[in-house]
């Protein structure tokens, strides 16, 4: 299931949200100032953030800021300020929509969907890449025939990184940070080494997708077919 990352110092309102959402089926991680938010973010694999403005430690804006060095993720503002200079602020720091309180929790599911259906992000956890589909709820992959194959966990968290932005570019630093961690000790080799084995296991399913190399850039997965 999706990862949400739910930042806000007001306990009744992570407490609202969280509700819905988890009825919806989402995992929700919940933190109550940006410091916190920050650092479980820089180690954990987060599908979507959803921020309030004004808290301790670090605010909002700060906050954006920062995940957005992390990498593309779906970022939504929750704040009670509803001006229309906080919001354009909001957006050049790369937030990708804005809710303001007191808001509808219906719209919030909304929204929270609308933003992982625009950054392709399955709400099922199901993507398809061609004939064969990868099930990260029991980390799987399985053919059209239904037969399901076991990766490696880095193995599996790469291709589904790279299938969920089917045809976006990843800078191996980006793969490394978001899928090894960024206080990982290796090296962008190791990136290199997990795209060969991934190649190399679906040598056969070169009609379904390929990860293509980008001299000097990183890697994009590439779907032939829907």
């Amino acid at each position: 299931m999706p990862k949400i990352l739910l930042v806000d110092d007001e306990p009744h309102i992570r407490e609202l949200a969280a509700l819905y959402l988890k009825d919806e089926g989402f995992e929700i991680v919940e933190k109550s100032n940006g410091a916190e938010a920050l650092i479980y973010a820089e180690n954990h694999h987060v599908d979507l953030v959803i921020l309030d403005i004004m808290m301790p430690e670090m605010d909002g804006w700060a906050l954006c800021a920062k995940l957005r060095e992390l990498g593309e993720m779906p970022i939504l503002m929750m704040t009670a300020k509803g001006e229309v200079a906080d919001r354009i602020y909001g957006f050049k720091l790369g937030t990708d929509d804005y809710l303001v309180k007191p808001f509808d929790p219906l719209e919030l599911v909304l929204r929270v969907k609308a933003l992982l259906k625009r950054y392709r992000i399955s709400t099922s956890n199901m993507i398809k890449l061609g004939s064969i589909t990868l099930d990260r709820a029991r980390y799987l992959v399985i053919d059209e025939q239904g037969k399901a194959l076991t990766l490696p966990m880095k193995e599996f968290e790469l291709l589904y990184k790279l299938g969920s932005y089917a045809g976006q570019l990843f800078t191996r630093d980006t793969l490394i940070e978001q899928i090894w961690g960024i206080d990982y000790e290796g090296d962008e080799r190791t990136v290199d080494v997990h795209i060969k084995r991934l190649r190399e296991r679906f040598a056969s399913h070169e009609s379904d997708f390929r990860i293509v190399t980008i001299r000097g850039l990183g890697y994009r997965l590439e779907v032939s077919q829907d």
